[in-house]
């Protein structure tokens, strides 16, 4: 056993850290590459076929059958990992030890989030509120190749859709509607994101520390990262390209120019998966380029070759992320000139709880928050020591440094959405802390009598193992349950949920209909209706473009939210069809040919009171008095910083101005369907 844990003086260089040729990368270019690629497909391949066989389980809800299989299932996998790092990792060829390291990784995140989803065809969040959206994206990148808006047609993108694209062309493989293909394909990239973190801590550290590293981050995740799960890949992986870009700046010789592009191409990553992380990862790079050369500075070094050399380090990794970014981001570039009239948006308008106050995991009585508590001690006491402790404790700082700012940016009535950080931190503390308990496990088996050493090992193994399940079964029991339950409960297009509910009181169970009456008056295909309607669900379900997004913190700036709002308003003063039909042939934006609203006379309208005080994605209300007979759109308007950052309020229609050759209607439980001819 002696070897298979550090076992370093404290007070010396961090074993996290040992010496080697080049202090950051442990592999060569080619292997990297290789192992990046083959990996990620191992991990796709084997999530996808556990998911079919977690498909045919048939488990019936509600229970806690699901959870059960699931903390069992993934306990065994973790047990097997464990036994593996005590008695087999360096005895196994290394072809079995890659490929087992792979398919045991992969298998642990399926297992633990694919059985709790067994019997519905949603991923976690199901179909409602931000997950509305995604869905939506995902559905409208399956019916083009083009990177199109999620909502409106003829504007460039806003948000990135690099993760959403390859999602419709996953969508379009296997022959599924988009909405459908989200959670396989959910589920197969956080098994890839946990692989690929192996693969990079691989770059950095040794191959037990990497693994060990990859579990911790794919635990870290399922308490926070996976049910976003296009921003995760790039949260779980920063933390070891913080280390390659730390030792990239600091290094006194010749710049490691690969290394550089690489770096580069995780920054141009974000930008094409998840703005925010983009951001951040630039200020953590440049972050750690100020922190390297004002020390540098200090210890006597001219300020200028410095700067010089610094900025020289920093060029490529501009470049190769620019480039990257504008297969994205180049649309909505040319229809901003380049940023020059890009007009504000309201997506920052948003201060949760989470974002209110600054993150203390470490402090929480939980397993969880005592790794986090011992990763900040060990980054603390190794960052002047260790590349790794250094890099990982600026990326802590960087988050911090991020919320304070965030604060500030309330004075010009925004924010920075700083508790989107929270997983990094998370991820960046849980990592620490793995190390610093192995490092304090390699103190006590130097200090000890050796023969301690094997019974040291083998506690130590035993209680790491207690400890990720101790996490894993919180994060089902939990962090995740919530989430589950909306999985179940939310309504697929079929009018009918995973639990086999059709509620007519519920707005998701006339989707069906609703679908199939806007195919049969229109005649047209979904891409190339526009819709102006209270039912915004209709959106995650098929391509419609939508002449209005739900929300105006998801709607493009480009889109003009607030003008289209105002318009919608001018149309429900019309008096007759001839006034209507006149706004809507002059309308500045492609108007409407397809109308879906509430129609508070029909029977299945659910009352005010069910839907108070904060009705549901797509619900319905009585209208007041002096609105009575009226059919109702609802709008939302931008309220932050209130909390909700929405305000609902009720546009009327009056039916009459529909009676015309120009209109055909058709009635679908609670809603009055009119199509344009």
């Amino acid at each position: 056993m002696a070897g298979i844990l550090p076992s370093p003086l404290l007070t010396g260089p961090s074993p996290i850290d040992e010496p080697r040729r080049d202090s950051a990368v442990r592999l060569p270019l080619r292997s990297t590459v290789a192992e990046l690629f083959l990996g990620a497909a191992v991990a796709a391949l084997v999530s996808l076929l556990l998911q079919f066989a977690i498909a045919r389980l048939s488990i019936s809800e509600p229970s806690y059958a699901p959870e059960a299989l699931a903390a069992v299932g993934s306990a065994l996998v973790l047990a097997v990992v464990f036994l593996l790092l005590m008695f087999g990792y360096r005895r196994s060829p290394r072809w079995a030890r890659l490929l087992g390291t792979w398919v045991a990784l992969s298998s642990f995140s399926t297992f633990a989030l694919a059985i709790p989803l067994e019997s519905t065809r949603f991923y976690y969040g199901g179909s409602t509120v931000d997950n509305g959206f995604r869905l939506q994206y995902m559905t409208r990148m399956a019916s083009s190749p083009a990177l199109l808006d999620m909502n409106y047609a003829g504007v460039g993108p806003y948000y990135p859709g690099g993760w959403f694209w390859l999602g419709g062309r996953f969508a379009n493989l296997i022959g599924w509607e988009g909405w459908a293909a989200y959670k396989p394909y959910a589920l197969a990239w956080v098994a890839v994101t946990t692989v690929v973190a192996f693969t990079l801590w691989s770059v950095v550290v040794r191959r037990r520390l990497a693994l060990l590293a990859a579990l911790a981050t794919a635990l870290a995740g399922m308490l926070h990262g996976i049910e976003e799960p296009y921003a995760w890949p790039s949260a779980a992986w920063l933390a070891p390209v913080a280390v390659l870009a730390w030792h990239a700046l600091r290094r006194r010789e010749r710049a490691p120019r690969w290394t550089l592009v690489c770096i580069g191409a995780f920054v141009g990553f974000a930008a094409i998966t998840y703005t925010l992380h983009f951001v951040f990862a630039v200020l953590m790079v440049v972050l750690m380029a100020v922190v390297i050369g004002t020390f540098r500075v200090h210890q006597g070094q001219a300020p200028w070759p410095t700067v010089r050399q610094l900025f020289l380090r920093l060029l490529p990794i501009g470049i190769v992320s620019l480039l990257i970014a504008l297969l994205v981001w180049w649309p909505y570039l040319l229809e901003t000139h380049f940023l020059l009239d890009n007009p504000r948006s309201a997506a920052q308008h948003y201060l949760p709880e989470d974002s209110a106050f600054l993150p203390v995991p470490m402090m929480e009585a939980t397993a969880f928050g005592g790794l986090c508590l011992v990763g900040l001690v060990w980054l603390l006491m190794r960052c002047r020591r260790s590349e790794v402790a250094a890099s990982m404790l600026t990326i802590v700082i960087a988050v911090y440094g991020w919320f304070v700012l965030s604060t500030l940016a309330l004075i010009a009535k925004t924010t920075l959405l700083a508790f989107r950080l929270n997983v990094i931190l998370d991820v960046t503390l849980t990592v620490g802390g793995v190390f610093g308990l192995l490092e304090l496990i390699g103190y006590l088996r130097r200090k000890l009598d050796t023969k301690y050493a094997l019974r040291i090992s083998m506690v130590a193994a035993a209680l790491g193992l207690l400890g990720a399940i101790t996490i894993n079964q919180g994060a089902l029991g939990l962090a995740l349950r919530d989430s589950a339950e909306r999985a179940y409960q939310d309504y697929y297009p079929t009018g009918d949920n995973a639990m086999g509910q059709r509620d007519p009181a519920e707005p998701g169970s006339w989707i069906d209909d609703e679908i199939r009456a806007i195919a049969e008056l229109t005649g047209r295909k979904p891409d190339q209706n526009v819709l102006l309607g209270t039912d915004y669900q209709l959106m995650s379900f098929q391509p419609y473009w939508g002449f209005q997004q739900e929300t105006p913190h998801y709607a493009n700036p480009l889109a003009d939210y607030a003008d289209r709002a105002a318009l919608i308003q001018r149309w429900s003063t019309a008096k007759t069809p001839d006034d209507l039909l006149r706004m809507l042939r002059t309308s500045p934006f492609l108007p409407p040919n397809v109308f879906v609203l509430s129609n508070p006379a029909s029977p299945n309208s659910p009352t005010a009171s069910q839907n108070s005080p904060a009705p549901s994605r797509g619900s319905t209300v009585e209208a007041p008095a002096d609105e009575a007979g009226k059919l109702v759109l609802r709008l939302k308007a931008d309220a932050f910083p209130q909390q909700p950052n929405v305000r609902d309020y009720d546009v009327y229609f009056d039916p009459a101005v529909f009676d015309s050759p120009a209109f055909v209607k058709r009635e679908v439980g609670p809603y009055t369907i009119i199509a344009r001819r």
